[in-house]
């Protein structure tokens, strides 16, 4: 299982958000670049990273600090937030970014997305991002009506590399994955599903290796690691074995 840190930047900072509202938001590194070097000497294999304001504009807009992280690592990343059409997503790709999420164009241009994981095979993952059950989009400020589950289904058979879960109901407040919905996601995929929102404590990767769901590729970790309620290199051997 892959453990993927979590930079999520707001305005050129790292920081970690509640339930999704940009309001609430915590800086904890104003040097997104060194943050991803640590990460990076931690021993983490991979990068998770979400450009927020670019979530809420529909365009990139943090795009110097993804390319300075970039530039200080060598992990692969994989980057959301704002990335809404074809061209976006080969500058991303062309950058050296190496999967693209896809969250509200999933919902909105099926078509689009289906075409990029054609076009880049492995290169892209949909992003179902939760509330009360309901794909959110937009920077999660809106709700529809399609279940995880459905949205999944659409992209079966176009290529996509991963499926990233978020509960928002949970994300930012440390009270643990939904363990529940991201076993039964992956059950009904046979998408890999990357869990997120809400991780807390060494128990939630514990529990996420328990559910014994191969489909589970990994686990998104935000403010867990930040505030040192878990620690790298016990969550990293956990995964690992």
């Amino acid at each position: 299982m892959i453990i993927f840190p979590a930079i999520d930047l707001k305005d050129g900072q790292c920081v970690r958000l509640k339930k999704g509202e940009m309001a609430e938001a915590t800086v904890f590194n104003n040097d997104p670049a060194a943050q991803a070097k640590s990460f990076q000497e931690q021993g983490f294999d991979w990068l998770h990273c979400v450009d927020l304001n670019g979530a809420f504009a529909g365009r990139s807009a943090n795009s110097e600090a993804i390319k300075s992280i970039r530039a200080a690592i060598d992990l692969p990343i994989q980057l959301g937030g704002g990335i809404r059409d074809l061209a976006a997503v080969e500058g991303w790709l062309a950058a050296g970014i190496t999967r693209v999420i896809l969250g509200t164009a999933a919902l909105t241009n099926p078509e689009f997305v289906k075409e990029a994981a054609r076009k880049f095979p492995g290169k892209i993952v949909v992003g179902a991002d939760a509330k009360g059950g309901r794909i959110a989009t937009q920077g999660w400020a809106e709700v529809s009506e399609l279940t995880p589950v459905e949205l999944g289904r659409r992209f079966e058979d176009a290529g996509v590399a991963a499926l990233l879960f978020t509960d928002i109901d949970g994300d930012g407040l440390l009270q643990g994955v939904n363990v529940t919905a991201t076993a039964a996601l992956a059950r009904a995929l046979s998408i890999p599903v990357i869990a997120s929102g809400g991780v807390g404590s060494i128990d939630d990767i514990h529990d996420l290796k328990a559910a014994n769901e191969p489909n589970i590729e990994g686990v998104v970790v935000g403010r867990a690691l930040y505030d040192g309620r878990i620690d790298p290199a016990e969550a990293l051997t956990l995964a690992r074995f």
